[in-house]
């Protein structure tokens, strides 16, 4: 059931700062999530080649 007097411009009013105080996490928190992918992308390293390299087509090993 809803509420029996709805006034739309004091519900604004009353909501503003908790809506605005959200959104302002909700962007802090992209941004940080953005900076560790950064970070684990910069920490990240390049395979490195085994001694030994296998063909994928045929399974023989492959002549450096």
């Amino acid at each position: 059931m809803s509420a029996p007097d709805t006034n739309l411009k004091t519900q604004r009013k009353r909501h503003i700062g908790a809506l605005a105080g959200i959104g302002i996490a909700v962007a802090f928190a992209a941004i940080l999530l953005a900076g560790y992918l950064v970070i684990l992308a910069d920490r990240g390293e390049a395979p490195e080649g085994a001694d030994t390299q296998i063909d994928g087509r045929f399974g023989v090993e492959v002549e450096n």
